[in-house]
């Protein structure tokens, strides 16, 4: 379609020419011998317009001495036109005259004036020099059409570049989405084993107070604030900056300083002012590498311990001023106000002859002469009010009727609130005296 020559058959010599100059593409209407490139461009415009096939008879090409007639016919090889991708092509066909069976038909007259061919000429050179020029806005457009392709490979190639780092960028991403996530998870777990950490500190009951290796305070329980004056603006500042509530112990800063130079833990019972008592420990604080990073205070209630140990202090002495009663000769008894009697030891029984069973159902009156009862009972108030009675000679009643004089030493109990609930006795006979239900008096 754009007049280059794609083949050549037969003797194509006294039609075509190589024009004078630097070789380029084979130009059809380039190639020319005068007399046949008017009526070729005529033909080609003409079938580009067409399908149906262009013929021009008895058209005369001047070659170098003579003249020969030609037959000139231009079809398009199929019937189908071009898409527009496709370039359409053009079969030139040149044929011969040899005879004059078939007359010249020709499209430029039979006689012409020089005028006439000088113009047609002058137009002719025209036409060469604007196919000329398309010929080379083809190349140029060839050119053009290369260098964009060069380009669109150079862009294809970016594309394919681009794609790679996008894939690069979606696998990094992907990773990073990992890693985002299994930092995720390890914060949970992190962040649920502290709140376990706290509850479990809490739960506790144990005061806990946490110290870097200057001493400050780093984090505490909220037990701990019962024990040491602690508040959460307190974290950051020296443990000795801070009161603690301890009756008599004043070496909390210097023990914890001494377990971090010595790494040796310390033990003690303190007491707080509200009477509480704890076990004190201070021992360093080792990391999972075994490094100390400062020291643990902890404080653990004891008070019910202490208690116990006091409690047990005081069995341990009522247990062996039992056992002094128990084996004491005389009779040693306790009576409440009432006058109803409490405890009724062996040498009770001895003396009295009622066991201790049939003791505990009897009043002290009971075992008072009716002479003497009004004299004890004045006793029994005295000691309900506290007043001190010096030992005195008195009667007491035997389970068999006998009386007896005994000399007798009262003392009252005393509770910790400092009120008087039972009296003690301790009961030695003295000289033995027998009465008769009758009234006599038997001398021993």
């Amino acid at each position: 379609e754009g007049g280059d020559i794609l083949y050549l058959h037969g003797r194509s010599g006294m039609y075509l020419e190589t024009p004078a100059g630097v070789a380029g593409p084979n130009h059809l209407l380039a190639m020319c011998r005068d007399g046949l490139r008017v009526p070729l461009a005529l033909a080609l415009q003409k079938a580009r317009s067409t399908t149906e096939p262009v013929r021009i008879r008895g058209v005369r090409v001047r070659s170098d001495r003579h003249i020969t007639t030609t037959n000139l016919t231009i079809c398009r090889p199929t019937a189908t036109p071009p898409t527009s991708r496709e370039s359409a092509q053009y079969l030139v066909i040149l044929q011969d005259v040899t005879t004059d069976s078939d007359p010249p038909i020709s499209l430029a007259p039979a006689a012409r004036s020089p005028d006439v061919e000088e113009e047609l000429h002058a137009k002719e050179e025209h036409l060469l020099a604007a196919n000329e020029q398309l010929a080379t806005a083809n190349e140029e457009l060839h050119s053009s059409n290369e260098e964009l392709q060069s380009v669109n490979e150079e862009l294809q190639s970016s594309n394919e570049e681009l794609e790679t780092s996008k894939e690069e960028v979606q696998s990094m991403n992907e990773e990073l989405v990992t890693v985002n996530a299994e930092l995720q998870a390890k914060l949970t777990d992190l962040s649920r084993a502290s709140n376990d950490m706290n509850n479990l500190l809490a739960s506790t009951g144990v005061g806990t107070v946490f110290l870097d290796p200057q001493l400050r305070l780093l984090r505490f329980t909220p037990s701990a604030t019962r024990i040491i004056h602690l508040i959460p603006s307190d974290v950051g500042r020296p443990i000795a900056h801070i009161a603690a509530n301890l009756v008599g112990y004043h070496r909390l800063v210097e023990d914890a300083q001494a377990v971090l130079d010595t790494l040796t833990p310390v033990e003690t019972d303190v007491q707080a002012h509200d009477g509480v008592w704890y076990r004190m420990r201070i021992l360093p604080y080792r990391t999972i590498d075994n490094v100390v990073e400062g020291a643990v205070i902890t404080f653990i209630d004891i008070t019910d311990i202490v208690h116990a140990r006091e409690a047990l202090q005081k069995a341990d002495g009522l247990l062996r001023l039992a056992v002094v009663v128990r084996d004491a000769y005389d009779a040693i008894t306790v009576q409440d106000l009432q006058g109803r009697i409490l405890a009724w030891n062996p040498g009770a029984v001895r003396m009295y002859g009622w066991t201790e069973s049939e003791a505990l159902a009897l009043k002290v009156t009971d075992r008072v002469p009716e002479s003497a009862r009004a004299g004890e009972l004045s006793r029994l108030r005295q000691l309900s009010e506290k007043r001190v009675i010096e030992g005195y000679r008195t009667r007491r009643c035997t389970r068999s009727g006998a009386e007896l004089v005994v000399w007798i030493t009262a003392t009252a109990l005393v509770n910790e609130a400092g009120v008087t609930y039972a009296i003690a006795t301790t009961e030695r006979s003295g000289p033995l005296r027998t009465r008769s239900r009758a009234g006599a008096v038997r001398a021993p």
